[in-house]
């Protein structure tokens, strides 16, 4: 997926968890997640390696969208997820 699918307009929170290891920016990603509405839409800024291989399959797990991925300029990724209902989430 990539960013062309995502309207940046859309986003409602960034979330850096650039430099932050595994598993503790999934929890802080979740976290952010359990506190927007349902159908909300995240941009969270990822390292590449685990980070970039573990999250956002751990988030699909937990019940939310995962709409689109990018490569940034300064070497990070962008992840935007999409808050699931609270019954898939």
């Amino acid at each position: 997926m990539t960013a062309e699918a995502v309207s940046s307009e859309e986003v409602k929170f960034i979330l850096d968890q650039r430099g932050i290891p595994c598993p503790l920016n999934y929890v802080r990603a979740k976290l952010r997640l359990e506190r927007m509405a349902p159908g909300e839409l995240l941009e969270l800024w990822l390292d590449a390696g685990e980070p970039l291989e573990q999250v956002p399959n751990s988030l699909a797990m937990a019940g939310h969208r995962i709409e689109g991925q990018a490569a940034s300029p300064e070497g990070h990724y962008i992840l935007w997820v999409r808050r699931g209902t609270p019954e898939s989430a």
